[in-house]
């Protein structure tokens, strides 16, 4: 068998047509990398560095966002136990207002209930005073009577007087 030469210009290859395209397809190939490729890694470079950026600031967001919650949730605690305390400061007050109300009423009871008193002794001293009187009256005019004659006002005096002290000592006695 004899060794087969193949013409590769029989199958319909051209070399320096191959070369040539060999050629602009290597200074395509540089264009593009240079012109296409390296800006748009740079610009998605870029991005992803924008992206990261935005993801840090979230994140930063996030962690003042906790704090703030953690602060608003201190204050708030704290402005319920100043309220509690108010309200109980309220109440203290409250009581000793009602205490002091009520002591001050029974104070004035008190004092009403000894000014009744007093009222009450003198108009029962005046009651004792008109009934001597009328009692003296009426001794006066049964003494009037029994004697027949009339008896001036100073022995008048003195016989009530007489008859009240007898009067009192038996009542004394008697109680």
């Amino acid at each position: 068998m004899e060794p087969v030469i193949l013409d590769i210009g029989a199958l319909g290859f051209n070399l320096p047509a191959f070369v040539a395209q060999l050629i602009n397809f290597t200074l395509l190939l540089i264009i593009f990398r240079v012109l296409l490729y390296k800006p748009l890694l740079n610009l998605l470079d870029q991005r992803k560095q924008r992206i990261e950026e935005g993801l840090q600031a979230s994140d930063e967001a996030k962690k003042r966002l906790a704090e703030t919650e953690q602060e608003t949730a201190k204050e708030l605690e704290k402005a319920r136990q100043e309220g509690q305390a108010l309200i109980v400061q309220a109440q203290q007050a409250a009581n000793r207002l009602r205490e002091e109300e009520t002591q001050r009423a029974r104070a004035e009871a008190e004092q009403l209930i000894e000014r009744a008193r007093s009222e009450i002794g003198l108009e029962r001293d005046a009651a004792i005073a008109d009934l001597r009187r009328e009692f003296a009256g009426l001794a006066v005019t049964a003494a009037e009577r029994v004697i027949k004659k009339e008896i001036d006002e100073g022995t008048h005096r003195k016989l009530i007087e007489e008859v009240l002290t007898e009067a009192g000592s038996l009542d004394g006695g008697s109680n």
